[in-house]
């Protein structure tokens, strides 16, 4: 049967929503607030100090082989992964050189590998590692649901905590160790290092992003639809949900069923002004504590040996990750320092940020900052989280829903083609 679907929202879910639903053979409308598509994860053009024009993006992301359903969208929509995304193997190691590299060996004997060639670790820091890592696989990569990674991993060696499982969980949790939760750390821990990956990587290579955001996923995405017959209106921001009988009205037109793809607080809104019996949905939504993402973007780097670098952060020195723009098509010297769980001024994180290079030698000129206050939800033990269904008709999906995922793209993408084939079910 072919419903009248809306997709509120043309982030990375709503896209992947959009796209599953057409398959099924859907009549698809795609409203979006912006005039551009792709949410928290898009393209933005700033002017280098020569003048010349460069595509960044609102926040620098990585992905890894383990994003097996975000790599096979970008496939459906006529985006060749390996065009645009620079593949590595796992690696965590500061400008020092020290640290943990992954070789590229099948799963998992090159988590293993890497364990064991890690530089500037003691066999004590190393055998803290793989007898937890031994433990986890024995668990099932299961542990109890109130653990903080913190409590998860206090038996491995300071050295390790900080230099390995302090920049992972930060990368991928967006939140603190000591406040993060170890049940999702270990799911993330096991897809990625233990998991399957992409058929033409393993599960914990990096994939980092060659092009901007928009060309990585969004703007394809956006074509596709379009060529495909879907109505994609950009720059129409949702003004009112509501239950008319047996279908949905979205600012006028009527809907059979409706998949709100916008963030968790406008998703509420929407709900809640909606009429529909959903107030416990609307609680969950709204109990989401949020946790900052800040990028600094600068000139005047070096190149670096890599193209990502773990740095070590602390008080005063907030940035967890650099990264080589002119290493990844695009201007040398340009760098990208990411300060992820960042809840001070833009300002000040900018000032650390420069200062901290400074320390590694490298004299820097901030170009643009740029702050996402609520790019993520902070991943904590116990959180109750809003399911896909809203209420009969009414859909959710994004990064935020029920799910195994923290805040990522795979779990956004995930959660969208999840809700494509629940439609008219």
């Amino acid at each position: 049967m072919t419903l009248r679907v809306a997709v509120v929202g043309a982030g990375w879910a709503g896209l992947a929503a959009a796209v599953a639903a057409h398959r099924r053979g859907h009549a698809v409308t795609v409203f979006e607030a912006a005039r551009t598509p792709g949410g928290r994860a898009r393209a933005v053009l700033v002017t280098l100090p020569d003048g010349r024009i460069a595509s960044l993006d609102n926040g620098q992301h990585i992905l890894i082989g383990a994003y097996v359903e975000t790599l096979a969208l970008m496939e459906a929509v006529g985006v060749d992964p390996r065009d645009v995304l620079l593949r590595l193997p796992l690696v965590l190691q500061d400008p020092q050189g020290h640290g943990i590299a992954l070789p590229l060996w099948p799963s998992p004997w090159d988590a293993f590998g890497g364990i064991l060639a890690a530089r500037g670790w003691t066999w004590g820091d190393k055998l803290s590692l793989l007898r937890a890592a031994v433990g986890w696989q024995l668990s099932g990569f299961r542990c109890a649901p109130d653990l903080t990674v913190d409590q998860l991993t206090g038996r491995i060696s300071p050295r390790v905590r900080a230099e390995m499982i302090e920049p992972l969980c930060v990368s991928a949790l967006n939140t603190p160790a000591a406040r993060a939760s170890g049940q999702v750390f270990l799911r993330v821990l096991r897809d990625s290092l233990f998991g399957r990956g992409h058929r033409d990587w393993g599960s914990s290579n990096l994939l980092l992003p060659k092009q901007d955001l928009g060309r990585l996923l969004p703007q394809a995405a956006a074509a596709w639809l379009q060529r495909a017959g879907v109505d994609l209106r950009l720059g129409a921001r949702v003004q009112a949900l509501r239950r008319d009988g047996a279908q949905w009205n979205v600012d006028g037109d009527a809907f059979d069923e409706v998949v709100l793809a916008a963030p968790s607080l406008e998703a509420a809104r929407l709900v809640e002004d909606s009429g529909a019996e959903a107030a416990g949905w609307v609680a969950a939504a709204r109990s989401l504590a949020f946790e900052a993402i800040t990028t600094v973007y600068a000139t005047g780097g070096p190149r670096l040996p890599q193209p990502m670098l773990a740095l070590h952060s602390a008080p005063g020195t907030p940035a967890q990750f650099v990264f080589d723009r002119g290493q990844l098509g695009g201007p040398e010297g340009l760098l990208a320092f990411v300060v992820s769980a960042s809840p001070r001024e833009r300002s000040q994180v900018e000032a650390e940020v420069v200062a901290q290079a400074a320390s590694l030698g490298w004299q820097v000129q901030p170009l643009q900052t740029v702050v996402e206050k609520r790019a993520t939800f902070g991943c904590v033990p116990g959180l109750t989280r809003p399911p896909l269904a809203v209420a009969p008709g009414l859909w959710a999906c994004g990064d935020y829903v029920e799910g195994p995922y923290p805040a990522t793209l795979e779990g956004a993408v995930r959660a969208g083609l999840a809700v494509g084939e629940r439609l008219g079910g």
